[in-house]
């Protein structure tokens, strides 16, 4: 198990952290919804630190097969942009959940080391994985979805990192961190944008196959969902670290997170039917289906953020709506994960298939 457990694993923390995180950000509140979105963050955190501990195993086991994976294997080597997005979710899930458990104190002290660590390791994937696809691989045909997830990373921690603010001093702590977040914002939007033409130039022509890459269709919706999400909170935070910008950030949020959830709502049908059309082509499970939870769980996070700031029901509807199609996508994904680990399938089989037509180093 130690031997085939590769950074992927961490999609499981990234799913199943938004889940609790999307049920505390709903505009609405039922019954039990507050101690089911605590269970589940509980899960996540446990999850987390099982998965950080074999993957630390891994890497001392089989340093050189690590070493190749990363420098040599561009299929896995996309996934590294999975850990640091998975500690930033469970942080922050400890930051607005944990403290009916661990202690306010606590719950603010672990979500500082995990964002911390979650921010540089994200901004090292950012940099690094483009870096070795420029100077090492060569990579053959069009974009694929997978090559977002070292791109979205810094979004991640751009859109989680306001609730830190109100923790910080006042003054320069404040506004340093309010700013440091818009550039890590600034880095992910551009460099999705600049992924984003080729990677539909690559569906277009087929580069999507085999059929078990289908799902990654929706990771497209990461940066979007994730980018709203981010100018929301930015502005929120806005308040207590900048006042006098406070205004213009909600209008910067508001202007720039309803056209993009436009956008994010057309793609979620593409990804959507494509998937259905897939699953009908009897698509075998692989670890790709946790592609269904995290970006949707963006979405969530980010029309919910919406309703808030506009006070439109037509987001709050959104936001339920989408947050029922993220539990039901967790619960189909997650059961499906937990029989293929104990089984062994999801450790003695392939289950993540070539990112790219073929690579090789230069």
């Amino acid at each position: 198990m130690v031997k085939m457990f590769g950074p992927q694993w961490h999609a499981a923390v990234m799913g199943t952290a938004i889940v609790a995180n999307g049920a505390h950000a709903l505009p609405v509140h039922g019954p039990g919804l507050h101690a089911f979105a605590v269970g589940v963050w509980l899960l996540s955190f446990v999850l987390l630190a099982f998965v950080v501990a074999v993957r630390v195993a891994h890497v001392i086991v089989y340093w050189d097969e690590a070493k190749t994976q990363l420098l040599d294997n561009p299929s896995n080597a996309i996934f590294y942009g999975c850990p640091p997005m998975a500690m930033l979710a469970v942080g922050q899930g400890t930051l607005v959940l944990g403290p009916d458990v661990l202690g306010a104190h606590a719950a603010v002290t672990i979500d500082v080391v995990l964002w911390t660590i979650g921010a540089v390791y994200a901004v090292v994937v950012a940099f690094g994985i483009p870096y070795l696809m420029v100077t090492r691989w060569r990579m053959e045909g069009g974009a694929v979805p997978g090559w977002l997830l070292p791109i979205v990373a810094p979004m991640v921690a751009a859109a989680l990192g306001p609730s830190l603010i109100p923790h910080l001093p006042p003054g320069q702590a404040q506004a340093t961190m309010l700013y440091g977040c818009y550039a890590l914002f600034g880095a992910s939007l551009l460099g999705t944008l600049v992924l984003l033409p080729g990677i539909w130039s690559g569906l277009a022509n087929g580069m999507l196959s085999p059929v078990t890459l289908t799902p990654t269709l929706f990771l497209v919706l990461g940066p979007l969902g994730q980018s709203t999400t981010a100018v929301v909170q930015l502005a929120k935070a806005s308040a207590t670290a900048a006042p006098q910008y406070e205004k213009a950030m909600e209008a910067f949020a508001i202007l720039y997170g309803v056209p993009v959830m436009g956008f994010a709502l057309l793609w979620l049908a593409l990804a959507l039917t494509a998937n259905i059309r897939a699953l009908r082509q009897s698509m075998p499970f692989a670890m790709t289906w946790w592609a269904y939870t995290f970006p949707v769980g963006t979405c969530v996070t980010g029309a919910a953020g919406l309703a808030g700031l506009t006070g439109l029901h037509v987001f709050t509807g959104l936001a339920v709506l989408l947050y029922a199609l993220l539990l039901f996508a967790w619960v189909v994904v997650g059961s499906r994960t937990v029989r293929g680990a104990f089984t062994g399938e999801l450790f003695y089989s392939p289950t993540l298939p070539s990112m790219s037509s073929r690579a090789a180093s230069r």
